[in-house]
This record gives C-alpha cells, structure tokens and sequence, in this order.
C-alpha cells in the first residue's frame, strides 16, 4: 500500500472548517480505496499564531514542509491582521520559496448548479486558468520612501523573467493539448504595459510553434472578462499573469456557480518541492463558526491533489462523488440551499463509501 506524508494547514476562517471536512472526506475515500494511505501532520500556522508570536509560520517552516509529499491548505486572512501580512507570512512564504509556480484553475458547472448567465450550462463552461505564481506583478519587488510625507513614493515592480514567461506559457500549452478541444488564449496587456508584457507576447509567439496540434489566440485583459461573459463556449484553456490570472480566475468561479467549489493547485512542477493545493474562497470571517461554509471547493481540491500524487482513480471515485451530491439540488447556503458543513461533508462521505467504481 503506497502512503503519502500530507501536510495540512486549515489556516484563517473557514480554512479550518472546509480543511477539515477534507480530511474526514479522504478518511472515508481511502478506506473505500484500501491501496493507499495518508499519513497526516497538521500545522497550527496562521494568524491566531500570528497574533500570539508576531509569525505567521516559524522560522524552519519551509524545511519543516519540505520532505512532504503535498500541502492541504486553507485560506489566510484575519480582521486582526493586515491582509498583506497574513498573505506574504503564509499563503507566499510557501508558494514562492518551493517554487510553485503554476497555479491551476479549473471552472466548470458541476450537475445541478447554474450559472448566473441566461443560457449557459453544461458544458458551455469547462475552462482552466493557469496562472503564474512566482513573479509578474506579485513578484514582491518595490518600496516605499519618505513615509508620512506628502511625496511619499509606494511602488509594486512586475518583475519578468524569460525563464519563468516560458516555463509557464510551455505548462499551459502541455496542459491545453491534454484537453479535448487543444486550445489556448494568451491574456496579456501588452498594448498600455510596454516592456514586460509585450516580452510575455513575444515569448509565446516564439514557443507556441512547438505546439502545432494546440489552436491559439490572444486577448487583452479588459476584453476577456467582457469574453467570459458573453462568449463562455469559446474559452477553454486560459494563460495569464499573476494578477491578471487572479482575477480572472474568481470571476470565473462566481461565473460557473459560487467561489465555495472552486480548487486550486499551486504545482512544482517538477516536483523538486512539495505542491499545495487550496479552495480559492478564502478566510470568510463574516460566516466563521457558523458550520455554513461550503466545503465542496476542498473537496475538488482533494481531486486534484490525489491526481497530482498518481492515484488517479481515487481522485475519480470522489469527483463523481461531488458531481452525484450537487445533481441531487441539496446545496449549501451559498448555493441558495440550506446544507450545513457538516451535512455536505457526510453526505460526500456516504456516496464515497457506496458508490461502485
């Protein structure tokens, strides 16, 4: 029997709650699997330690992680705490120092749960976004100068790489020819950021030549939200900057029904550092301790991790454990139905342990 070390940190809010509800749901899927087994190590890191030591995570965190086979990570972000402090402690501290540098959004409209554009459903919406997570505007390059003064300077540098433009160009092309339709759009803002993001177009017009079989086109920011809305059927695998990407991906999750189902994976690819793998909703401190968290976003976060670790089927069993749950119309709160956490959790958990392969 293959065993995975995990590594699990709820975090913030929610975090705690949805991570949890995450693990009682891969309890239940690897009894029902019997070939492999995870052996979990939780990390009490986040803003509670924060406001208790001055540190988000301590010192030897990184190397604390290291030998992990995975990360299962909550959220980050706490009233008491600056959001910039509670993200680069935590959250970053881990993503940029392991190199995670391809952060990987999947949006689809699960069965029973609509989108709020008229007219779009089922397979009208199935897109990936794949994000850069290591650089871009998000590089953590800037100061500020002369603080309190009326010249005071605030600057945030996007920093780009050649190296680190194509690694994750070439990622999400690999990633679009795995995908039935083959294609690709380029998000850029090259015609008003002349220097980085014009060399992010030119590197893609170099490497998208290596992927003859995968249909490309190109597409200002702006005018990609205005695409997703309008024009869902014709997306299907997206590549954008840092921020571009982050924003882009939350519409896209709101677009495909809640940001409560929506996973993320934060991937090394090479595997030279543990991955981590997150809901993207996060802290939501204004429904913490109320066990109405939507905790299906871990779950499809769990999906994703397990594929990461090779146990494919187990990661199929689950999704269509998920996919069986939603068809059925009993929704947790944000869905517009009355679910708690808990009776989601059990209810994934049940289909699980029933459900022929």
């Amino acid at each position: 029997m293959k065993s995975y070390k995990l590594a699990a940190i709820p975090g913030d809010g929610i975090g705690q709650e949805v991570i949890a509800a995450g693990l009682q749901v891969l309890q239940s899927l690897q009894t029902r699997m019997g070939s492999f087994c995870l052996d979990v190590q939780h990390f009490d890191w986040g803003s509670d330690r924060y406001v208790q030591t001055g540190a988000m995570m301590p010192p030897d965190g990184l190397d604390q992680l290291r030998d992990f086979d995975a990360i299962y990570f909550g959220s980050a972000g706490d009233p008491r705490v600056p959001d910039h402090i509670s993200l680069w402690g935590l959250r970053l501290a881990i993503c940029q120092p392991f190199d995670q540098y391809a952060n990987v959004r999947p949006s689809r409209l699960l069965p029973g749960i609509s989108s709020p554009l008229a007219g779009v459903e089922g397979d009208d919406l199935d897109w990936v976004i794949v994000r850069e997570n290591s650089e871009g505007e998000y590089a953590g390059s800037g100061g500020r100068a002369h603080r309190g003064l009326p010249e005071e300077v605030g600057m945030d540098v996007a920093v780009f790489t050649r190296a680190g433009v194509e690694r994750i160009q070439r990622f999400a092309l690999e990633l679009a020819r795995s995908r039935p339709r083959k294609h690709l759009t380029l998000v850029t803002k090259s015609n008003a950021q002349r220097h980085g993001m014009v060399m992010w177009d030119d590197v893609f017009e170099g490497v998208k030549g290596d992927y003859p079989d995968v249909t490309t086109d190109k597409m200002l920011v702006d005018a990609m939200t205005t695409r997703m809305v309008l024009d869902p059927k014709s997306i299907d695998t997206v590549v954008a900057t840092n921020l571009h990407a982050d924003i882009l991906s939350d519409l896209a999750a709101a677009l495909s029904g809640s940001m409560g189902i929506a996973p993320t994976s934060n991937l090394n690819p090479e595997r030279t550092y543990p991955s981590m793998f997150e809901p993207i909703h996060g802290s939501a401190f204004d429904i913490m301790g109320q066990g109405v968290a939507n905790p299906i976003g871990a779950f499809w976060t769990a999906c994703m991790m397990l594929e990461h670790l090779g146990e494919n089927e187990a990661s199929g069993v689950l999704m269509r454990a998920i996919e069986t749950y939603t068809a059925t119309g009993e929704m947790p709160r944000d869905l517009g139905g009355a679910a708690t956490t808990q009776q989601v959790t059990d209810a994934i958990c049940h289909l699980v342990t029933g459900m022929n392969q």
